[in-house]
């Protein structure tokens, strides 16, 4: 089980990010169409005020159960053995156990 403290940090980073989603999406596109170098410095400037923790970049995605953020499979946001050991007990239906 991850610590309490890093999985609340995750969830703060979360909120920051849906946060600034608009906010930082608009100067993205100005950059891309800024001709000049002074420009897109100007605008590098505007996206440096925001929190550093409002960037999608600094999320990392984590085990719905235990917050373990290493061997995570996106579909059901379970770590892989959560994820076995819930297929074993049959909680995850159309899931099937394999042995080789």
């Amino acid at each position: 089980m991850a610590k309490k403290s890093v999985i609340e940090r995750e969830k703060k980073r979360q909120k920051l990010e849906q946060k600034y989603h608009l906010i930082r999406r608009s100067p993205k596109k100005e950059m891309s169409k800024a001709q000049s170098l002074s420009e897109k410095w100007e605008i590098q400037g505007k996206l440096e005020v925001l929190p550093r923790n409002s960037a999608p970049t600094r999320l990392h995605r984590r085990c719905f159960a235990t917050g373990r953020p290493r061997g995570n499979y996106r579909h059901f946001g379970l770590s892989g053995h959560v994820l076995r050991e819930m297929v074993h007990e049959c909680l995850l239906p159309g899931a099937t156990r394999s042995s080789w």
